[in-house]
């Protein structure tokens, strides 16, 4: 998950300030000494660290921390808010009226997720009313092309693709033109990316630039590749001239050292994070969301606008409405895990609730299998449709039958009756965690 690692260890950090009540300023001193351990350790650039480290320090030693109520939870607070001012305000990425036409360029080297990302943002503006073009002039790697207009049937974006072209220039000159023809507001220049940064893609980047007017320049950038994302975003600033920065992979960056140091090294904002391989994992960047995930604190904020945007809200309402009649069966319980597939699964849920670190989701590990969902799947469709609609039917015998035919143990089937009894009770208890002006509907997790 992401931030997995630096966050256990600042978590551990906090603990131990947490336990000594009122804190010395050495106590404070040796925290933060522990703080900048760990930001080194997570690739966080070294002046970065220097900087953050003694800004937080400064203001965690002064009078007011120190003879606080709760000393500990100040400093903290101030970390997280020093944490906030490293990854700079949330930046929308501005885009003309829908009247006009913007065009985007999206850079990066090869193997950064820029032909994914591409046809991810063209879904999301599709999503938001817009009319995107996405067009291929990646002329080195053929695969590119492909990938790009297969990945465009799946938003429901169209293509421009010219099989054989070698000039990227003219390519994208010829998709703008197309573009203004049939009434795109919205152009997506996909160009080609290398193993390494050399004169000629820098240039032909620059050409293209010029040629088709280009509206924002977006450098999409590994977030696994931690220090080397923020010397890539530098290099690419000074040779080409970039807006802003979409991190890949983040979902995959347990350190998160390029989330927190491009913004303060290049001075560009960072947009998007990729946070997952489906075309909809592509979440706004938020940075007080991301320090919140960072240091344990969750990000409930986002886990209800995955919720809004993924789920189908009649469904939750008709669910909501069986949980309060006592009226769930297996039937709805296939509707839940259908509806958690939608938001990335339960572990991408479970990592945006507080507190749930590396240690506590590895005592998780039974729930958020995948492994075992699909057994779950593979259970309940080996039921008969009266036997879903009412599990009070499933004696021994049909059990043995269910078993047999989802090919697992008998323990398995006996377990998830008695899970599904137990959650059964739980949500007639429970709200609905999934909001929407004002309304809580029915969301649920069936572990």
């Amino acid at each position: 998950m992401a931030f997995d690692s630096l966050s256990d260890k600042l978590q551990n950090v906090f603990k131990s300030l947490r336990s000594k009540g009122l804190l010395t300023e050495a106590d404070v001193r040796s925290a933060m000494k522990e703080v900048k351990m760990a930001l080194l350790e997570a690739d966080v650039n070294f002046k970065v660290v220097k900087q953050f480290v003694n800004s937080a320090t400064e203001r965690a030693v002064g009078a007011d921390v120190m003879n606080g109520l709760n000393p500990a939870q100040m400093v903290i607070k101030i970390v997280h808010e020093e944490m906030i001012a490293l990854m700079g305000e949330a930046a929308e990425l501005p885009l003309k009226s829908p009247s006009e036409m913007t065009i985007l360029m999206m850079a990066g080297l090869q193997g950064a997720g820029k032909t994914t990302t591409a046809a991810k943002l063209a879904g999301k503006f599709k999503s938001a009313g817009r009319r995107p073009l996405l067009a291929a002039c990646d002329v080195y790697r053929p695969a590119a092309m492909e990938q790009l207009r297969v990945n465009g049937e799946k938003v429901g974006v169209p293509v421009f693709v010219k099989e054989g072209a070698k000039d990227a220039v003219a390519l994208a000159k010829e998709a703008r033109d197309l573009a203004l023809r049939e009434g795109h507001n919205l152009l997506i220049i996909d160009t080609a990316g290398r193993l390494q940064i050399d004169e000629t893609l820098m240039q032909e980047l620059v050409d293209i630039k010029r040629e088709t007017d280009v509206n924002e320049t977006l450098l999409v950038v590994d977030a696994m590749t931690g220090q080397e994302a923020v010397n890539v975003s530098k290099t690419f600033d000074e040779k080409v001239g970039i807006d802003g920065v979409i991190l890949t992979k983040l979902d995959g960056d347990t350190r998160g050292g390029a989330a927190l140091s491009v913004r303060s090294v290049t001075g560009k904002p960072i947009y998007y994070a990729g946070m997952g391989e489906k075309l909809s994992d592509l979440e706004k960047f938020v940075p007080d969301r991301m320090a919140s995930r960072i240091l344990g604190m969750g990000d409930i904020l986002t886990l209800i606008e995955k919720a809004e945007s993924e789920l189908d809200e009649a469904k939750a309402r008709e669910m909501e409405q069986k949980l309060r009649k006592a009226e769930f069966d297996f039937n709805d319980y296939l509707e839940s895990m259908s509806q958690m597939k939608k938001m990335g699964g339960i572990a991408s849920i479970l990592s945006l609730l507080p507190g749930i670190g590396k240690s506590q989701m590895s005592q998780l590990n039974d729930a958020v299998d995948d492994q075992r969902l699909k057994r779950i799947e593979a259970m309940i469709f080996s039921m008969t449709p009266k036997e879903r609609a009412n599990p009070s039917l499933l004696n021994p015998g049909r059990k043995n039958r269910i078993a047999k035919g989802a090919g697992v143990d008998i323990g398995e089937v006996n377990r998830l009756v008695k899970q599904f009894e137990q959650a059964k009770k739980m949500m007639k208890q429970m709200p609905g965690m999934m909001g929407k002006k004002g309304r809580r509907g029915g969301f649920q997790l069936p572990f």
